[in-house]
């Protein structure tokens, strides 16, 4: 008598019809971010060097604060720089998960049958993206500028169109 020991067929995921990751624009490289510190330390050593020479030493603590406080903003942002926002339409969901700077994750998920996408573009300029479904709305696509939540909610919306078949509700 044989048995065989194969691995055992696992369902697998039906793969995205559509998958994007919606990340904030950050302009500074790491590289970037090194060399204008290395510039601004610089220049506010030179500069307190200069205070000195003349007697008023104490301005030199000030220079070395404005460093601190300019290394610190740029963390700040670097942090707030990691959320980012997950969309992704599968056959049967739609979902868009949330994570945010500290890596703490929210997801709204709704059947794409109903879901519909609203792209609102108020008098300013201003627009604001989000899903309509079932009774629930969910905004999202606070990382990205004006322009591209036009964009993106028409992409998202020609999908959401082809997934059902090209069928509209």
């Amino acid at each position: 008598m044989t048995q065989s020991a194969g691995p055992i067929a696992a369902a697998t995921p039906e793969p995205p019809l559509f998958q994007a990751m919606l990340t904030p624009h950050r302009s500074l490289s790491p590289r970037g971010f090194l060399l204008l510190m290395a510039a601004v330390s610089l220049i506010s050593f030179v500069s307190g060097l200069v205070f000195v020479a003349m007697g008023a030493w104490p301005v030199m603590g000030f220079f070395g604060l404005d460093v601190a406080i300019i290394y610190v903003a740029f963390r700040v942002n670097y942090r707030a720089g990691r959320a980012h926002e997950l969309v992704e339409l599968t056959r049967d969901r739609l979902s868009v998960t949330h994570v945010g700077p500290t890596g703490r994750r929210s997801t709204f998920t709704c059947n794409p049958y109903w879901a519909r996408v609203e792209v609102r573009t108020g008098p300013d300029g201003r627009s604001d993206l989000a899903i309509q479904a079932q009774g629930q709305v969910h905004r999202f696509g606070h990382v990205l500028n004006h322009e591209e939540r036009r964009e993106f909610g028409e992409a998202l919306r020609l999908a959401l169109f082809e997934s059902k078949g090209g069928v509209r509700i």
